[in-house]
């Protein structure tokens, strides 16, 4: 039997057995196609067993439902005419599916050591959100629809801002929502997390100040109509870049995909500020890619341009943390939500505890070793100080 049709067979018997978790489809044939990869899981629609796809394109995302059979047809033409790999996840194992330039195919199965268990998501269930869809703002930046629905187009948007919102719920957890707590969105963009916040501590403390400081006029100018159609007082929008702004004692500050080094220019205008909560979700590394050197064993890793840019990811984020440790920082790092909805996964966490000369000089040393390491002169945030 050949490979392609040995693939699709366990994937008929994992959707039967209601033992699959989801299937990724990627490697594209075609360069310049917009179709980058397909994520499918198993969902019940109306009862009825059902594979959801969803095609993630280089400007948007389209989510199509087909039953077992047709889905399985649907990802054999995929596998023939637009990817050349395909990723199985079942509850006892992983079934990796690769075809090359040559039409050689191959499976590679690995097992898991401990069984999962695979429910099918119920499509039509009613979701919990802290955030209502039919929301002023969301109407205005386009998320919801005049009736309040979620626009098709939009769904994985609504449920980035929603995620966002319950990390932040959660690390406020056991933090007083005091008159005029005050959050700094650096690179507010089109305002959806920033709307999305204020409406969200508003009901904690009308007090609440949010301001997001935007470089784009535009969309400094549309957001602030918004915000003044909405009554939110409390909340306003700057023109400025995340260098230039001066803080001072805010309570959070939030710079989400700010890229390159404006991560590190944000992380340090939350130190110098005292904010209480640093959150940063982290977009490019190019400084530290660009001095990555390592005359040790690790040179065999970074030779990969691949392999060197996620070593480049880890490192760049690593040292981050660190630094905010040095200054009195308890810190965490965590995917945030799903890779179907966005592929720039990673949260920085920074908890204002105390800082002391000891933590500050026993991480600046881990800093240094890490450097060393991987054959690095100098970390850009290290420079700010």
């Amino acid at each position: 039997m050949p490979k392609i049709e040995t693939f699709l067979q366990t994937v008929q018997t994992s959707a039967t057995e209601n033992t699959l978790h989801k299937i990724t489809l990627g490697n594209k044939r075609d360069q310049t196609s917009l179709l980058k990869n397909v994520f499918v899981k198993e969902i019940l629609l109306k009862e009825i067993q059902t594979l959801s796809f969803v095609y993630r394109n280089t400007t948007n995302d389209i989510t199509k439902n087909f039953s077992v059979s047709d889905g399985i047809l649907e990802i054999k033409k995929l596998l023939t005419t637009s990817f050349y790999n395909a990723d199985l996840y079942t509850n006892t194992k992983t079934l990796y599916y690769t075809n090359n330039k040559l039409d050689k195919d191959k499976i590679v199965t690995k097992n898991l050591v401990t069984p999962v268990e695979v429910i099918p998501q119920l499509h039509n269930k009613q979701k919990n959100h802290l955030l209502q869809s039919n929301e002023f703002y969301l109407k205005e930046l386009g998320v919801s629809a005049s009736n309040g629905n979620i626009k098709k187009e939009m769904q994985h948007k609504f449920r980035q801002i929603n995620k966002y919102v319950e990390i932040i719920d959660g690390i406020l957890k056991n933090t007083e929502i005091h008159n005029n707590f005050s959050v700094v969105d650096m690179g507010s963009g089109k305002g959806y997390l920033t709307f999305a916040l204020h409406n969200f501590l508003q009901q904690k403390n009308k007090g609440i100040k949010v301001k997001g400081i935007e470089w784009r006029d535009d969309l400094v100018q549309k957001c602030n109509h918004i915000a003044t159609l909405a009554k939110y007082h409390g909340l306003q929008f700057i023109k400025g870049s995340i260098k230039d702004t001066q803080l001072q004692n805010i309570d959070m500050l939030i710079a989400l995909h700010a890229c390159d080094t404006a991560t590190d220019d944000a992380i340090y205008k939350g130190i110098k500020a005292n904010a209480k909560f640093i959150i940063c979700a982290p977009c490019c590394h190019k400084q530290i890619r660009k001095q990555m050197a390592p005359t040790n064993s690790l040179q065999y890793i970074t030779k990969h341009g691949i392999l060197l840019e996620r070593q480049a990811e880890m490192v760049t984020d690593t040292i981050r943390s660190l630094i905010l440790e040095a200054n009195g920082y308890k810190t965490k790092i965590f995917d945030f939500i799903e890779q179907e909805d966005t592929p720039k996964n990673v949260l920085i966490v920074g908890t204002k505890t105390a800082y002391s000369d000891t933590i500050y000089t026993e991480n600046m040393n881990k800093v240094k070793s890490l450097k060393e390491l991987f054959g690095i002169k100098q970390h850009y945030l290290e420079t700010l100080f």
